[in-house]
């Protein structure tokens, strides 16, 4: 099984290395039954984040093709003055959630949409997401009728575009496993290789990064609850 974490100017840090030291060490744990590698919709290339201007490198380009699994970041960061209603130069309070679909939306500019929405035609494919990377193919008009999740100061937006917004820490739909807030890219991490390697991987792993999964993950199966 390969995976394919996206980069783009701008993304999240902990968005990436969350998911990435996890399926890391899932695939120390399998004997080499899972890969992952940093890439981009462009190719090998240093990549800032919107944190502190750190830096990762991509070492490949995302292919849906080659990939059995394809995590997307959110972003996170300040935008130039008036690109965000509301916010002024001079301002000395602003507010992360208004910058960031900003930041989602300069990435709806590049390769990567075409990318996702190839890899969502292919249901051999999951495409997993962090944070506000739900929003990225949602915003693409990708995610109509889905389910799934993001931080909850963008839950309303994601519902905006069709998708059916839940209030949960993982969204597993089938194809499309989505995470909520930034640590979320632990637990949905170690879901995925539950899923796809079993309890056991997920558990060593699970016991190494000394950290808990939190929540139920959320499917859209069994009987819908009464109001409690």
């Amino acid at each position: 099984m390969h995976a394919q974490i996206v980069l783009f100017d701008g993304f999240d840090p902990l968005d990436v290395v969350a998911p990435y030291e996890v399926l890391y060490a899932g695939g120390t744990a399998s004997g080499g039954a899972l890969t992952v590698e940093l890439v981009t919709a462009e190719g090998p290339r240093e990549v800032v984040s919107g944190t502190g201007a750190l830096t990762l490198r991509a070492t490949g380009t995302l292919a849906p093709r080659a990939a059995d699994l394809i995590v997307v970041p959110g972003a996170s960061g300040r935008v130039e003055p008036g690109e965000v209603p509301d916010v002024d130069a001079g301002e000395g309070e602003w507010r992360q959630d208004e910058f960031v679909p900003v930041l989602l939306g300069r990435v709806l500019t590049t390769r990567l949409p075409a990318l996702l929405k190839e890899a969502l035609d292919d249901p051999t494919v999951t495409v997993a997401t962090v944070c506000g990377g739900s929003l990225v193919p949602a915003m693409a008009g990708l995610l109509d009728g889905r389910h799934a999740t993001t931080h909850h100061l963008g839950l309303d937006m994601l519902d905006a575009t069709g998708v059916h917004a839940v209030r949960a820490r993982v969204v597993d739909d089938g194809d499309l496993v989505s995470g909520a807030g930034v640590t979320s890219g632990l637990d949905l991490g170690l879901h995925l290789l539950e899923r796809e390697l079993g309890p056991r991987i997920a558990h060593a792993v699970e016991t190494l990064f000394a950290h808990e999964r939190r929540g139920t993950v959320w499917r859209a199966t069994g009987p819908a609850p009464a109001a409690l």
